[in-house]
């Protein structure tokens, strides 16, 4: 799902970096009190694992791939901000030392993934879980949060030959439209969006339990 450098048009990432740095500056004051001893060891891990999900990649046609996230859990357990900055900092440690996703690309790949991602979860999982009780909410928070995900990715890049074109009307960096990378990026990430969901049931219950017991 990460999209690399010179698939976006500075267009778009420009200004997409000052909305990113200014959500991220938001967040960690949003978040601030609830990080402390008991909370940051399991913060810290989810993160790690998200790390890892986010690094099992399979390459898609494109340049980008499918891979799972690990938001779900983050999100709803310590918050949609808490989420946000998590993935925020994820992508960007991998796209610094390890080559995955882009500098150019990574305000667009923290609040596809991260922003819009968090909040999906959460909201979700309240939403649910008046209707379908917590632990089908769960689930579906889990799977709804990669799916919102992978499609705007997908609107970010398939919008690339409108918005960058040359004279001619030849693309200038992503050569797709919507209508190749919606079902490019969403049918492999239907599969991937239900072991998300499996996984952010049981995180959430592990978690839960440990913090109540502490």
């Amino acid at each position: 799902m990460h999209i690399p450098d010179g698939m976006i048009s500075p267009k778009m990432y420009i200004p997409l970096h000052i909305v990113n740095a200014g959500l991220v500056v938001y967040g960690f004051k949003k978040i601030q009190r609830k990080i402390d001893e008991k909370t940051l060891p399991y913060i810290a891990s989810l993160s790690a694992l998200s790390f890892v999900l986010m690094f099992l990649q399979v390459p898609l046609p494109g340049g980008t791939s499918v891979h799972g996230v690990g938001v779900a859990p983050l999100a709803i357990i310590f918050g949609p901000w808490t989420g946000f900055v998590s993935i925020s900092i994820v992508l960007l440690v991998q796209a610094i030392f390890m080559g995955v996703g882009g500098i150019t690309s990574f305000s667009v790949n923290a609040l596809c993934i991260g922003f819009f991602g968090s909040f999906t979860a959460y909201y979700t999982y309240l939403l649910m879980k008046k209707i379908t009780g917590e632990k089908p909410a769960l689930f579906i928070a889990g799977f709804f949060a990669i799916i919102v995900a992978a499609f705007f990715i997908a609107l970010s890049l398939g919008i690339q030959p409108v918005i960058a074109h040359s004279q001619d009307g030849q693309p200038l960096y992503f050569p797709f439209g919507l209508k190749t990378t919606i079902p490019v990026l969403l049918v492999p990430h239907i599969f991937v969006g239900i072991g998300e969901g499996l996984l952010t049931l049981l995180i959430y219950t592990f978690v839960k339990k440990r913090l109540h017991n502490e």
